[in-house]
């Protein structure tokens, strides 16, 4: 078994990873004091799949499971579908130590790692993510939240879990489409960190569309690595060191929150915030265009979207003036400066991002 441990002093905590690890989540947890009453956030279809495996594994090693299923969509990281779980948990929390496992992808990651930094200001949790996405990305490095129908992750909280278990074997499961949005993120982790990355990916499509063990686990290792050492050295995002993970997530998050999160799913979203990003980086002649056209070319290699269609520039300049990573007003931007390296610049003139999103519209 692979290990990979985030090293935040008292938060930090091991990702596991390898195939077959689900059916040993109570074995992982039980020396991790915290608690012994699980309650495990999924949705209808992961519970039928998966459910069995973590509650036989989870009592076998003497704790119970309590099942609570939200939506399977982006609509659950709601006001509405938080509170609901509060209330439930807190119904369900009578003489018990309660700590919550999320398994799920991003959406139901976010969610519960929510609940767990509000609910009696903080317990613990666990992350088993499900996805592609969720494995090399959002479960990792403590960032919590719900939306609001204006923006995307508006509310939310750095709340680290206590152990994070990757299980590549899951992915078997996932629809063509959730493991391309994976692999949105994994090509952005190739252009803000790693330029063999980006040639492996480039070089071994037929393996990791048909989930060829050593070329999964090596794109996950790789990713996971590069997003702990981030986050190590820039957990709150306030040296600006954590911020390069946000390449492509801009205009992204602003085209699936103009989208009302259901026209374009994460990865589409942010490989066509990527391109844009790139497109402004080469406007503002930082960026090389013949790199512009690699990033592109991968891109449709792996039949994600390079183009925005069914909503308007104003929509998504809407949003986009809403996201958080505006600060003090001013918009935000990690642009590559070749592939395997980023900078974040601020104040980009709007006449440019607007013209960029019409020239991919």
């Amino acid at each position: 078994m692979k290990t990979i441990r985030l090293n935040l002093k008292t938060r930090s905590y091991p990702i596991f990873i390898e195939e077959g690890l689900i059916v040993k989540t109570g074995c992982l947890l039980k020396n991790l004091m915290i608690g012994k009453d699980a309650v495990v956030i999924t949705n209808n279809n992961l519970r039928k799949r998966f459910g069995a495996k973590v509650k036989n594994s989870l009592e076998k090693h003497g704790f119970t499971s309590k099942f609570y299923v939200v939506p399977d969509s982006e609509k659950a990281k709601s006001i509405q579908y938080c509170l609901s779980l509060i209330n439930k948990i807190s119904k369900y929390d009578k003489k018990k130590q309660v700590f919550l496992i999320a398994l799920g992808g991003g959406v139901i990651g976010d969610l519960t790692g929510f609940v767990a930094s509000i609910y009696k200001r903080g317990i613990h949790y666990i992350q088993i993510p499900t996805t592609l996405l969720a494995q090399v990305d959002s479960s990792i490095g403590g960032k919590t939240a719900i939306d609001l129908k204006v923006a995307k992750n508006l509310v939310g909280a750095f709340h680290q879990p206590r152990a994070v278990i990757v299980d590549p074997g899951l992915l078997k499961s996932l629809p063509k489409r959730q493991l391309k949005s994976g692999l949105g993120e994994v090509i952005k982790y190739a252009i803000i960190k790693d330029r063999s990355l980006f040639s492996f990916l480039k070089n071994n499509r037929k393996k990791i569309f048909s989930l060829d063990k050593k070329a999964i686990e090596l794109i996950e290792r790789k990713c996971i690595y590069i997003k702990a050492k981030v986050v190590e050295n820039d957990e709150f995002e306030k040296k600006g060191i954590r911020t390069i993970l946000n390449f492509g997530h801009t205009i992204g998050h602003a085209l699936e929150s103009a989208c009302e999160y259901d026209k374009y799913n994460h990865g589409e979203a942010i490989s066509i915030g990527m391109i844009c990003a790139a497109d402004i980086a080469c406007n503002l002649k930082i960026f090389n265009e013949k790199d512009l056209d690699k990033i592109i070319d991968l891109i449709k290699l792996y039949n994600l979207p390079g183009r925005i269609k069914g909503v308007t520039l104003n929509k998504i300049m809407d949003s986009l003036v809403r996201d958080k990573k505006f600060i003090q007003a001013k918009n935000r931007f990690v642009l590559p400066k070749a592939i395997g390296k980023v900078i974040v610049k601020k104040n980009i003139p709007e006449n440019i991002i607007r013209g960029t999103i019409l020239k991919y519209s």
